[in-house]
């Protein structure tokens, strides 16, 4: 599958512009909500985990150097929380463009703090897109994380962002806070401020 997913997204999931459905953020949609929505609140979904195996070409790294960013995995029994978003269904244009590096529009069941549920769609970056990277070492990934830089400014920006706010919201992560530990101890050597 090609990397720009903006024509699949736009085939799928067919909407009217007036539709209100719930989007579930697991990444910089957490803490970056550049668009309008009607309600915003925590919520969980189940069956996937956090992972930094997507590669990043045009927001936190470039083609020649692509950073890392996060995507779902299938996982029995995990459960992956964020931030759940109300939006009109027009509002999927630009969400389309955002999130156009490999990711698809799936139809997930998101459960809220209160254990109410509904029916909602997430972008996951599938392991068949062409900017999939996969697993790597703590290690590796901090350190590609570090070095990374693209229109939307640092990789480690991105990562450092979403760990405060999983903090704020009291998600445990601990694949997103080894890196964060591992970016910590690099940044000496690295150079960074």
């Amino acid at each position: 599958m090609s990397t720009n997913t903006i024509a699949i997204n736009q085939q799928r999931h067919q909407l009217n512009p007036d539709d209100q459905v719930w989007l579930f953020g697991y990444g910089s949609l957490i803490y970056k909500a550049d668009f309008t929505y009607l309600e915003r609140r925590s919520a969980s979904i189940e069956g996937w985990t956090r992972r930094f195996w997507q590669g990043s070409h045009d927001h936190r790294g470039t083609p020649d150097a692509p950073g890392r960013v996060a995507t779902l995995i299938e996982e029995a029994g995990a459960v992956c929380g964020g931030m759940a978003y109300l939006i009109s269904a027009d509002v999927f244009e630009h969400l389309d463009y955002r999130e156009k590096n490999g990711y698809l529009r799936l139809q997930t069941r998101i459960t809220f703090n209160n254990d109410e549920s509904t029916d909602g769609l997430v972008y996951i970056a599938t392991e068949d897109n062409g900017a999939f990277l996969g697993p790597a070492s703590t290690e590796d990934i901090a350190r590609q994380i570090a070095q990374s830089h693209g229109p939307s400014g640092s990789n480690m920006d991105y990562l450092l962002h979403l760990a405060e706010s999983l903090r704020e919201l009291q998600i445990e992560d601990s694949h997103v806070f080894a890196i964060e530990d591992q970016l910590m101890r690099m940044e000496p050597i690295l150079g960074h401020s």
